[in-house]
């Protein structure tokens, strides 16, 4: 046995080690994205690993795994469960032989998602067990005994950390990983794979005859646990029940749920010893419904009373308040923060030199009065520069434009999305617009990389999760492969180039596509690109500020003059938009 301090996904990583995986894929998303990252890049592997093109062919390509007998990991985040979701409702009926956990990592308060969705009632609906980690320790020990409670029952496992397990640190307890990657073979089996009404009927009725047993393995297992020590009692599930133990008094008794479907029986007997009960749990009231439904006359406190909220995550002062608002004592009192006076607002920012800038900025002159539904990205941020006015999930932006267009929305539409996401869930949005006759303009912001889930590639990248050089995907024959007759690539730093592609697409009938190429900033700096420095010639500067405006982190204004600082990366759109020609670029030293 070995100790280390670990980061939760990575800790999460080897205990897929030591189950042991022989098949990992994914999409990237926060907060899940350093599992598959730690696996990759591990230099000796027995199992594969690959990030797929979206959460639905990832999970597809584990349960295919599966099906040969395999151990398989597929890691996304919840929103990617939706995307998956199709394939996993219909993977509890064809059960799987070898062990199938799904990782879908939820994020409470949204700290980089659009929803605050609950992953449990993903499995509740399907009707598979569910983990649920309170600590970094139980995430590794429950995804390494996820995969044998798999195969115990041939049911896929859905293992739900969340922000708080996948991102903090401390020490794990690990043993010993296995080296040896079994190698699967599939048995031919239509009734139980191929899911026509007349199977599908049978495999539902087998799914729910599994139900008893599975309930009465979870107890077995240890993740539910409880203590009497009053006449109250709190139960609270996920990373509630570490905070919930930090603060609760010693007279007040403790059950910790970590694992799903309960035993009903068993939560009853507990709840009865009790006067009243407090539920404790992030986002939805999952665990509570149970509670009351089993409850009696014994009174529930939680969301569904109004003590605990529906969004949000949760902290020990957090917890104090759910406590106290239900009228239970605790231990700890947590003096109120007082803000900060006169702290200037610091919301996310694009990069200095991002590729994405200069498209917003031309984008906001070529089509003055246009509407820009966008996507899911780092490009999200040109909200900031009047470029973005819908976006709702992978791959929307351009359905949203035809949508718009076919309402009758006369003025210019213009749609952004970046490679990676293009490639996720865009194309189907594409090819529905060309076959529908809109008329809107799509703009691909192709940075050539996964970028803002921590630059992962992707088709057009040219290299797999493992750095194996790969064909790098053509963006433009894709487009023209789905019916579009005008496709133009252009640099995004060649502020000209790119206005003229503009102005003359938007002059053309049906749907078009500018592409937008251009290493991420990040990327080219870690790949040892270097363009120079630019700087401003504070004699001709005449302080008009159209630099400034540009939004660039790396320009201020000083003495009523630009200047630009550390920041640049030399990517030169300042210096062809300055007016009076103050940015040039430094000499090389």
């Amino acid at each position: 046995m070995e100790q280390r301090y670990l980061l939760g996904n990575e800790a999460i990583a080897h205990g897929c080690l030591e189950s042991p995986v022989s098949f990992v894929s994914g999409y990237p998303g926060t907060p899940s994205s350093e599992v598959i990252e730690v696996l990759s890049s591990l230099p000796e592997r027995s199992y594969y690993v690959e990030w797929s093109v979206n959460e639905k062919v990832a999970l597809e390509n584990a349960l295919a795994a599966a099906w040969c007998g395999v151990r398989a990991l597929c890691t996304m985040k919840h929103v990617g469960l939706n995307v998956a979701s199709d394939p996993l409702m219909t993977s509890a009926y064809t059960g799987v032989t070898g062990g199938l956990v799904i990782m879908s990592a939820d994020d409470p308060y949204a700290h980089s998602s659009q929803n605050e969705q609950d992953s449990r009632m993903y499995a509740k609906f399907a009707r598979i067990p569910c983990l649920d980690p309170a600590s970094i320790q139980e995430a590794h020990d429950m995804v390494r005994d996820a995969f044998a409670l798999s195969e115990e029952f041939g049911l896929p496992v859905l293992f739900r950390p969340t922000t708080r397990i996948c991102h903090s640190k401390g020490d794990v307890t690990l043993g010993p990983p296995f080296q040896n990657r079994r190698v699967g073979t599939f048995h031919r089996d239509p009734r139980q794979y191929v899911v026509i009404p007349a199977h599908t009927r049978i495999l539902h009725k087998k799914l729910n005859e599994k139900q008893p047993r599975v309930k009465k393995r979870i107890a077995e297992l240890g993740y539910n646990q409880y203590s009497v020590k009053g006449s109250r009692a709190v139960i609270a599930s996920g990373i509630a029940a570490s905070y919930v133990q930090e603060i609760l008094p010693a007279d007040i008794s403790f059950m910790k749920i970590g694992a799903y479907p309960l035993d009903d029986a068993w939560l009853a007997d507990f709840i009865r010893l009790h006067k009243e009960v407090l539920v404790i749990e992030e986002l939805a009231p999952v665990l509570e419904e149970m509670v009351r439904e089993v409850a009696g006359c014994v009174p529930v406190h939680g969301k569904m009373n109004g003590h605990a909220p529906y969004e949000g995550e949760l902290s020990p002062e957090a917890v104090s308040r759910i406590m106290e608002s239900a009228g239970f004592p605790f231990t700890m009192k947590f003096p109120v923060a007082a803000p900060v006076p006169d702290l200037p607002p610091r919301p996310p920012i694009l990069c200095a030199g991002c590729m994405h800038r200069p498209v917003f900025y031309a984008l906001r002159r070529v089509f003055k009065d246009g509407i820009y539904p966008s996507d899911i990205g780092c490009y999200t941020l040109g909200l900031q520069m009047g470029a973005v006015d819908t976006t709702i999930c992978m791959g929307a932006s351009i359905p949203v434009g035809s949508g718009m267009f076919h309402a009758g929305e006369e003025r210019d539409i213009v749609c952004t999305i970046g490679d990676s996401t293009f490639l996720h869930t865009g194309i189907q949005g594409l090819l529905n617009a060309v076959y529908n006759d809109a008329r809107m303009t799509v703009v691909i912001l192709d940075n050539r990389i996964t970028a803002m889930t921590g630059h992962q590639p992707n088709p057009t990248t040219g290299l797999t999760a493992c750095g194996t050089p790969a064909p790098a995907v053509s963006l433009e024959a894709l487009c023209r492969a789905c019916g579009v007759s005008v496709v133009e690539t252009v640099d995004p730093y060649d502020l000209v180039a790119l206005m003229a592609a503009l102005k003359e697409v938007k002059e053309r009938p049906g749907v078009k596509v500018v592409i937008a190429k251009q290493y991420c900033v990040i990327t080219a700096r870690r790949a040892g690109i270097r363009r120079g420095r630019y700087s401003v010639e504070p004699e001709i500067c005449t302080g008009c500020n159209v630099c400034v405006g540009f939004g660039c982190p790396a320009i201020e204004r000083s003495d009523e003059k630009a200047i630009i600082n550390d920041l640049c990366s030399g990517c030169a759109v300042c210096a062809r938009l300055c007016p009076a020609g103050a940015i040039r670029k430094e000499a090389s030293k």
